[in-house]
């Protein structure tokens, strides 16, 4: 029904511009999404970076875009209707926020893109999706794991698994690593992402004979002693934390200066080099869910390295290290399906990427990528399972896939 409505919207913008306008042409109009590349003459097509580089997130948002940069150095050109276009990457901060998200996402509309990448951070994604949505722009998000990020978003894909698989995959991790029975879930409050995961991992650890006890913590909080100590007075076997990455790097830090021996399980959000150096040198166990395993594709792991560690401005942006981050993997890919999806409208007018992107495919470092009929969400079956070695590293535990 998604793609049914999408198609009979791209028609219906297709033929106001049409109406609007006395002469065609690929790249012609304001709102194409391309141009001239000033004195140079180029083709140029534009692609919105939709990033957090402050806030909570920013660590996150800023190892994706680097994704995305490695790609675009490494082809920055796309061709389309027989002329080459420089593909030019546009970025705008969210803030991490989702009141600062509908400002970042109008500017990225007045900028012209032609369509989206972004975001990490399902509360912003969810924020301006209807922003992109109403200027006809087709958004692909990248590590955006909540369901409701495309649900009733006709314009909004996703390339990442999602929440109920998530929360599923984690909760069956729990039980089958720990054989555990209590869970304590720890959560920002009125937090869309850490709340709609923590519901969809105590569906799957209760259905399955488990038993839940959960907190939120309130926004801007510093002082976690207190929840993790009644994690440990409550008998729970494991810790569920699916929150921020600034978040859990304090939690981490906190629960290693309690010596509390209770395995933090997390969701892709602390797969982070910053979380990785919270938990050095401690006792803590630290397992997550994530993307992508450094290792997995050792061309991609290469060139990315030396990207990081020769771009000016890419090595602060990894957070000092040259740790393949899952998101940065993510963000490859979703660059070159960006490019599939322009290559295959052999336009860069947004309604023709928008209806191109429905029957894309493409086989990146994270896996295939083809969007179900739905909602335009990723098909995956596979999570990565990583463990913190305690010494700045990951280490690969297991793939795990829902059980049936």
């Amino acid at each position: 029904m998604k793609r049914f409505l999408a198609l009979a919207t791209s028609c219906a913008l297709m033929v106001a511009a049409l109406a609007g306008c006395g002469s065609g042409g690929t790249g012609s109009g304001s709102g194409s999404g391309s141009g001239s590349g000033g004195d140079s003459g180029d083709k140029v097509v534009k692609i919105g970076v939709f990033e957090p580089a402050s806030g909570d997130s920013a660590s996150g948002g800023k190892k994706e875009m680097l994704g995305m940069q490695y790609a675009n150095s490494e082809t920055p050109t796309v061709t389309v209707g027989g002329e080459e276009y420089q593909v030019e990457l546009v970025p705008a901060d969210n803030g991490s926020s989702t009141d600062k998200a509908p400002t970042a996402a109008n500017q990225l509309v007045s900028e012209g893109v032609a369509l989206v990448l972004g975001s990490y951070g399902s509360g912003v994604s969810i924020a301006a999706g209807p922003i992109f949505g109403n200027a006809g722009i087709p958004a692909i998000g990248v590590t955006c794991t909540n369901p409701n990020v495309t649900a009733g978003n006709d314009y909004y894909f996703r390339i990442c698994f999602l929440d109920p698989f998530q929360g599923t995959v984690l909760a069956n991790f729990a039980m089958d690593k720990f054989q555990a029975k209590t869970a304590y879930c720890l959560g920002e409050a009125g937090n869309e992402y850490d709340q709609g995961l923590i519901a969809f991992f105590e569906q799957a650890f209760t259905a399955a004979g488990g038993k839940v006890i959960k907190d939120s913590f309130p926004t801007n909080n510093s002082d976690f002693n207190s929840y993790l100590n009644k994690a440990k007075s409550e008998g729970a076997d494991v810790i569920f934390t699916p929150v921020s990455i600034a978040y859990a790097t304090q939690i981490i830090t906190q629960a290693a200066s309690l010596g509390l021996d209770i395995p933090f399980v997390g969701s892709d959000t602390l797969d982070d080099n910053m979380v990785l150096e919270a938990a050095k040198g401690t006792d803590i166990q630290l397992y997550v869910s994530t993307f992508y395993q450094e290792g997995g594709n050792p061309t991609f792991d290469e060139g990315v390295k030396n990207y990081i560690n020769t771009a000016d401005g890419a090595l602060d942006a990894n957070g000092g290290n040259d740790t393949v981050a899952a998101v940065t993997a993510m963000g490859y890919d979703a660059y070159y399906v960006a490019l599939e999806a322009i290559k295959k409208a052999d336009s860069v007018d947004p309604a023709d990427i928008k209806a191109a992107l429905w029957d894309v495919t493409y086989d990146g470092v994270s896996g295939h990528i083809a969007f179900d009929d739905t909602n335009g969400d990723a098909v995956r079956d596979t999570a990565y399972i990583k463990h913190s070695t305690n010494d700045g590293a990951w280490e690969l535990e297991t793939q795990q896939t829902v059980k049936q």
